[in-house]
């Protein structure tokens, strides 16, 4: 057992929530208070409605999530989200949210562990956002066809690619979740293979015409990395049970 409070300003100090800038609606840190101790934590993706009922049924007493309650600013307190919110309220479930301070994390973050995972390390930041590098890259040498088997082995998840650039990979970029519109900028960096969870139709041509290998490997297989690292962590350091919440968009 130990305190929320502790644990929330543990996580802000880590997280650099206050140094790293992200889109308007992130909000990130601590979300909804809940109970003052806490026992168990949980990690998810999204806090959807059926995470957040499946996580109450499990006692989360705090739910760690990579995509928050508050995406489109100011809005009603109605439908979903007031059931989302009361159904977290009545059990005391805490929920804490980190948008890109988890994805650009050093050691816990989407990026480095999903480059891990499929044999990448000592990545490179890249990609300035506000100041910030959003991305890893890579030198390496490797077939694109076994890079593409790395990572549905790894992801468990059927991947699909826009092959615009060479079958024999030199320099490769990674941004988890949906960075598929950034592979413009991402080709004026020199990359020749770009790896994120999804992108929107155009972007398909687009790596096409720019010599770009772009491969979407699922936005939510991408980014359940950092949440789950993170719920591990805490609890090792702080004595917590644990628990993901697997809830796959398939996107």
């Amino acid at each position: 057992m130990h305190e929320l409070n502790k644990i929330v300003a543990y996580l802000d100090q880590e997280l650099k929530i206050k140094q790293i800038p992200d889109y308007p609606g992130a909000i990130n840190g601590l979300q909804l208070r809940g109970k003052k101790n806490i026992n168990k934590v949980g990690a998810a993706v999204d806090a959807a409605l059926p995470v957040i009922e499946e996580a109450t049924k499990e006692n989360i007493d705090l739910l760690l999530v990579h995509h928050g309650l508050f995406w489109g600013g100011t809005q009603r307190i109605d439908g979903a989200l007031y059931k989302k919110i009361k159904t977290a309220m009545d059990s005391g479930m805490a929920i804490y949210s980190s948008h890109i301070p988890l994805d650009i994390h050093n050691r816990f973050g989407n990026n480095v562990l999903f480059a891990k995972s499929i044999g990448l390390t000592k990545g490179i930041p890249f990609l300035d956002w506000q100041g910030i590098d959003t991305g890893l890259r890579f030198n390496v040498e490797m077939d694109r066809s076994n890079l593409l088997k790395k990572i549905e082995k790894t992801l468990k998840n059927k991947i699909h690619i826009a092959p615009g650039g060479p079958a024999k990979i030199k320099k490769l970029g990674i941004i988890t979740g949906g960075a598929g519109t950034h592979v413009d900028a991402v080709a004026q960096e020199g990359i020749d293979t770009f790896i994120t969870g999804e992108g929107q139709h155009h972007t398909f041509t687009m790596a096409e015409e720019l010599g770009v290998n772009l491969i979407y490997a699922g936005h939510y297989a991408t980014e359940t990395f950092g949440v789950t690292s993170l719920a591990n962590h805490l609890a090792k350091k702080y004595k917590l049970k644990k628990q993901f919440i697997h809830h796959p968009t398939g996107l």
